[in-house]
């Protein structure tokens, strides 16, 4: 369900609608709890690098500004264009699954899978990777709740973690943010 132009809205709550290279893995039963500790873990690092490379440094008050802040700025985005690039050419050497349109939070996904469907109530792990300079893919154990004609797929995620879903609340809050922001900037005419 999408309110407004600016909000995607999943399960009720803020979610990230985005093209992004996914991926569903069924699997015969839903994962143990060694294993879902092991992904909570894995998808905890990989969201935290994410948060430190999306995080944007810059003087956002006055009173705020420091000396160096203008060095400091230029050495961040020469150290996340660096890790970009690394990225590139790490996930140029992958073999990724092709991008598709997801909307996705902390709860659950949708997105449109090619044939053969999933299973409704079927078990597996979504694989969705968040941003082309992280070459691992955030690895959701998920159980399918519907399926539709036209390849339309509706999960929810199962034993993510607390840790682990408070920081995809904050990817998905962050890159609505960004999104607003980014459409109320007015086009430059040269």
């Amino acid at each position: 369900m999408q309110e407004g132009t600016d909000t995607v809205v999943l399960y009720d709550e803020l979610a990230h609608d985005d093209l992004l290279p996914l991926a569903w893995k069924a699997h015969a039963m839903p994962l143990d709890a060694g294993a879902a500790a092991a992904l909570q873990d894995r998808n905890l690092r990989l969201l935290q690098a994410c948060a430190a490379i999306e995080e944007h440094t810059g003087i956002e008050k006055q009173e705020e500004a420091v000396a160096n802040a203008a060095d400091l700025s230029r050495i961040d985005l020469k150290i996340n264009l660096i890790l970009d690039l690394v990225g590139q050419l790490v996930s140029a050497t992958q073999n990724r699954p092709a991008p598709r349109s997801i909307r996705f939070n902390a709860r659950g996904a949708e997105w449109t899978e090619p044939a053969p469907m999933p299973a409704v109530s079927s078990h597996g792990v979504l694989e969705l990777f968040i941003r082309e300079s992280l070459p691992q893919p955030l690895v959701l154990p998920a159980q399918i709740v519907s399926v539709g004609a036209n390849g339309q797929v509706e999960a929810r995620f199962t034993n993510v973690g607390e840790p682990v879903a408070s920081l995809m609340e904050k990817l998905a809050f962050r890159r609505h943010r960004r999104r607003i922001a980014g459409a109320r900037q007015p086009i430059r005419r040269t």
